[in-house]
């Protein structure tokens, strides 16, 4: 008890290492790793492939109030686009080549603009707390 009651007064110096500004938030690894672009872009080109080999056929013919035909309950998403575009394959095969790059340009540019973002947020936070802490208090007697 005695040792805790000495040490009082010594903890309310200001010490150093405490009134030191803290380090800048430093980027999660995951948002730097090129890894982890390659494996959202292959999510990307995996979930693009199942949606288009969704069966949509049965869901069409109920629309339009009628039993669906052993043909239409084959027809995917793809086959309804092959009809108005008969490049469709080619085109989302160089639309699925593009989504690595894309996805590598944006995770570069989110990891270089992060810090500013997060230094931005940090100052509106400061201002706010700074506003609250002006604010008149609402019990305080009025004259």
């Amino acid at each position: 008890m005695r040792k805790a009651i000495l040490a009082i007064p010594l903890l309310m110096f200001a010490s150093p290492a405490l009134a030191q500004p803290a380090p800048p938030p430093q980027l999660p690894p995951e948002l730097t790793d090129p890894a982890t672009a390659d494996r959202l872009a292959d999510a990307v080109q995996g979930l693009s492939q199942a949606l288009l080999d969704l069966r949509v056929g049965e869901v069409r013919a109920a629309l339009e109030g009628r039993e669906a035909s052993p043909a239409e309950k084959r027809m995917t998403v793809r086959d309804m686009a092959r009809r108005d575009d008969p490049d469709f394959d080619r085109h989302v095969q160089q639309n699925m080549a593009n989504v690595r790059p894309m996805v590598h340009q944006s995770m570069t540019a989110l990891s270089r603009a992060l810090p500013a973002m997060m230094q931005g947020l940090m100052q509106a936070q400061q201002a706010l707390e700074r506003a609250v802490a002006n604010m008149p208090d609402p019990t305080y007697p009025r004259r």
